[in-house]
Order: structure tokens, then C-alpha cells, then sequence
């Protein structure tokens, strides 16, 4: 998504800048807040909890991007809508107030049409994500994910492309809905052995891309 307008309302704006290091928190699932958050540099991790205590992590950021969902323009106070947290060693996000924010918007047609792709392709990615995890089954589901994180992490190299981020089993099951990282660790194995994936430094090495893609239905 093209970030031009978003990027230029930062730099007139200077906006107070909020430093969260690893493994803290941002925001908590239901707890009021009356900011957006635009994510500057760093990884952050969306989740949310069942009711039965499980996580269900939603995606990984690391481009500039609002991470928090800005929802109606009038509300002071909103409850957050998921858990944010940081995955890299520090991230760094601009802290707006959230009617400012709106306010802006109302008043800059660029930053409209920002807000109006980001809604869409929030909507356009959340159906297909669904519709992945329905038909795909947890091997696929897998795949899904080993394919979702090459796109945000990879760098290609000669013999196949790393992904330059460690991702535990625990957290690729929370990415599919699996409920044991065993199980996650079974299918890593299957990728191995057919010659689809390697570790390299905890980290996942694709060496064959379209054995991934052989397995997931898009």
C-alpha cells in the first residue's frame, strides 16, 4: 500500500514518539485508549485471546503502518481491539491523539484515500486469511504461514531465500490455530525432509518456494 500521504502527515506533524522494547506490550485486548499508533520502525506482533485463554496471533508488522484500528471518528476513548506487541529487540510507533487524528483525516483528501485502502485491505486480507485456514488444513495452514513470512522477511539468496526473523513453533501454531507446537514441530520435519524448508541459525531457510506453494490453496 502506497504510503506517501501517510508518510508526509508525519513529517509535518511531529507527533511524540513512544519506544517499546522486546516482548512488551503496546496495548492489551479490551483495555480503553484514546491513541493511534503508527508503527515507525521495528516488528510488532497483533494477537488476541479466546475465551477458553488461547492466543490467536493475527499478523506481524514491519513497515510503517497504523497498528491500531481507528474505528469511529467521535469516540474519545476506545477499547483496543487486540493485543500489540514488540517481537524486535525495540520498536518505535508515533502516538496521535485518536479525534486529532480524525480530524486531520476530514480536513486532507490524500490521508482519505490512505484511510479508505487500509480498511479495504485490512478486510481483503482478513477474508482471505480466513478462507486459507478453513481449506488448507494444519499442513497447510503451515505452509500458509511459512509463505506469509517469506513475503514480510525474506531475502533472497542464490540457493533459496531466508527468513530473516525468528519464529518460534509455539508462535506458528498461534498463527494457524494449532493448538501444540508438536504438532507444528512434525510438520517443519515433513518440510524438511522433502526437501521444501532447512534451519539456518533458528531461522527458516525456504529451499524450494514452490513446494510451499504446492500446498497452500490461495
Amino acid at each position: 500500500m502506497d504510503n506517501t500521504a501517510l508518510t508526509n502527515y508525519l513529517e509535518q506533524k511531529k507527533f511524540p514518539i513512544v519506544t517499546k522494547e522486546y516482548k512488551k506490550y503496546l496495548l492489551y485486548e479490551g483495555i480503553q485508549d484514546h491513541h493511534v499508533y503508527i508503527l515507525k520502525n521495528g516488528v510488532i506482533k497483533t494477537s488476541v485471546i479466546s475465551r477458553d485463554g488461547r492466543e490467536f496471533n493475527l499478523d506481524y508488522i514491519n513497515d510503517l503502518e497504523v497498528v491500531s484500528l481507528l474505528k469511529d471518528e467521535y469516540s474519545q476513548f476506545i477499547d483496543a481491539p487486540f493485543n500489540i506487541r514488540v517481537e524486535s529487540e525495540k520498536a518505535e510507533l508515533y502516538q496521535i491523539d485518536r479525534v486529532e487524528f480524525w480530524k486531520d483525516i476530514n480536513q486532507n483528501f490524500e490521508l482519505q484515500i490512505y484511510v479508505k485502502n487500509y480498511y479495504r485491505e485490512r478486510l481483503l486480507k482478513s477474508m482471505k486469511r480466513t478462507q486459507q485456514m478453513l481449506m488448507n488444513g494444519k499442513f497447510g495452514a503451515v505452509c500458509t504461514q511459512i509463505y506469509d513470512l517469506h513475503d514480510k522477511f525474506g531475502i533472497e539468496f542464490q540457493d533459496g531465500i531466508l527468513i530473516d526473523f525468528v519464529v518460534t513453533n509455539e508462535e506458528i501454531a498461534h498463527f494457524c490455530g494449532i493448538n501444540a507446537a508438536s504438532s507444528v514441530s512434525r510438520i517443519m520435519h515433513q518440510l524438511k525432509s522433502c526437501g521444501a524448508i532447512k534451519m539456518h541459525d533458528r531461522k527458516i531457510f525456504i529451499k524450494n518456494i514452490e513446494l510451499i506453494k504446492d500446498n497452500i490453496i490461495f
